[in-house]
């Protein structure tokens, strides 16, 4: 049975890769900045524009692959009950970590399956990120190693790398902090014949 990532995201995709999932990616074409200002004039909150963007995902792409399983997945980044896209350039990256500096803020990782034009499966997760008083110096140097790729996540920050380093501690799970809940996934993917049980 087919999966496609309906992602671009190298994190994901990695962390598929590492599980020994096979699958296809395939970026899903949604107007997420529309869909994020529709959502939230609806009332959803952080959470639940993650995983509302995670269902429209998987949506497009199974629309245009019949009968293969589309995972979709998104992240929203929330502070101080507002939520943050991803920063449009390095500097904007490193504002937002000067603000979130001292700090704990929100990731909200959703996720969904669709088969054929539907939903089958949705589901989210959330950790909670305290970024540490980190000094000035330590963050000019961070921003320079980082260049380009602090545009590539909404935090500005990889925790699988030098981003490691901006915390002084981490509650929930590692997979829903690179973008996706991991363990729900595999488990949705096994009952679905996707992969082995």
């Amino acid at each position: 049975m087919s999966l496609i990532l309906a992602s671009n995201s190298a994190a994901r995709q990695a962390m598929l890769s590492g599980a020994g999932v096979v699958f296809a990616a395939e970026g899903a074409d949604v107007d997420e900045a529309a869909e994020k200002t529709r959502l939230l004039a609806e009332g959803a909150g952080p959470a639940d524009v993650a995983q509302a963007l995670a269902g429209l995902k998987a949506l497009a792409v199974s629309r245009a692959r019949p009968g293969a399983w589309v995972l979709g997945s998104d992240q929203t980044l929330e502070f101080e009950g507002r939520l943050f896209d991803k920063a449009g350039s390095a500097e904007e990256a490193g504002e937002r970590l000067r603000m979130l500096r001292g700090h704990a803020h929100l990731l909200h990782s959703g996720v969904a399956l669709a088969r054929d034009g539907h939903l089958d499966w949705t589901g989210r997760d959330s950790a909670r990120l305290h970024v540490r008083e980190v000094s000035e110096d330590f963050l000019t140097d961070y921003l320079a190693a980082e260049g380009e790729a602090l545009t590539s996540c909404v935090g500005g920050y990889r925790l699988e790398g030098l981003g490691a380093q901006l915390f002084e501690r981490v509650e929930g799970d590692y997979f829903t902090v690179l973008g996706m809940p991991l363990w729900p996934v595999l488990a949705a993917l096994r009952e679905r014949g996707v992969i082995a049980t």
